[in-house]
């Protein structure tokens, strides 16, 4: 059965791309409405080995536009139905699950000590995203970012680029983390997915946000709600993880 689960991604990218595929080492940060469509498209393309990390559980909210997420999921973990969806698309494939929030006081994952080919980071909490990205620019593991699917409506408005020729460098969240990498030396060498369509919100919702992390560390933090449509968020998503898989593919690039 595996043997044709990938035979339409072999007549467009060949066996040994299919086996090379079969050999990388990818991790996904996040599991929302970006990093599980990303994390399913990488399974689905073939990639062989894949961390994913997430703390949540599936909220009803999340319903309109995250791919686990069900009137039958609400209130379950977000890493055990995606172990069960992505086990269930390739039983080969070679799963690394952190169920934790990911932060800079702890090291769920040590990027000097794990060889990892590719990350893709879909977190939405600012100071762990900056920790994501500059951890994995110290330590050359190459990295592609989420920035710019809330609040908009458009999916053909998104595109991927360097850091340095990012666009719509004014957007809130865009210039927020322009300025954070600035303030660590970074100002390029980071690829992103962001969108030209400006972002709209009807009402801005703030709300302090507490978590206990596996360890016992208590973490709390004003979180920002964004609008989110069904369309943007997957699509950026998938953006992701074509680009990881090209990246990978000979000839392809």
């Amino acid at each position: 059965m595996i043997c044709e689960t990938f035979s339409r991604n072999k007549l467009f990218w060949g066996e040994d791309n299919q086996k090379l595929l079969s050999s990388k080492n990818v991790a996904v940060f996040g599991l929302g409405g970006v990093g599980g469509f990303c994390a399913e498209a990488l399974v689905r393309a073939g990639v062989g080995n894949l961390t994913i990390v997430d703390f949540d559980r599936v909220s009803e909210s999340n319903i309109n536009r995250q791919i686990i997420a069900l009137q039958s999921t609400v209130g379950q973990k977000k890493t055990t139905l995606f172990e069960a969806r992505l086990k269930d698309i390739n039983p080969n494939v070679n799963l690394k699950i952190i169920d934790d929030f990911y932060n800079q006081e702890e090291l769920v994952i040590d990027f000097s000590c794990e060889e990892y080919d590719y990350v893709a980071d879909a977190i939405d909490t600012m100071r762990s995203k900056i920790h994501l990205l500059e951890s994995c620019y110290k330590n050359n593991i190459p990295i592609i970012s989420s920035m710019g699917a809330g609040n908009r409506l458009d999916p053909t408005q998104l595109y991927i680029s360097d850091l340095k020729d990012i666009e719509n460098k004014n957007a809130p969240f865009v210039s927020n983390v322009i300025y954070q990498l600035k303030k660590l030396g970074i100002t390029e060498g980071i690829t992103f997915v962001t969108s030209r369509e400006k972002p709209f919100v009807q009402e801005k919702i703030t709300e302090n946000e507490k978590i206990i992390t596996n360890n016992g560390l208590d973490i709390e933090f004003n979180k920002i709600t964004p609008a989110s449509t069904p369309f943007v968020a997957s699509v950026a998503g998938i953006f992701m993880a074509s680009y990881i898989v090209k990246s990978f593919l000979k000839e392809f690039k």
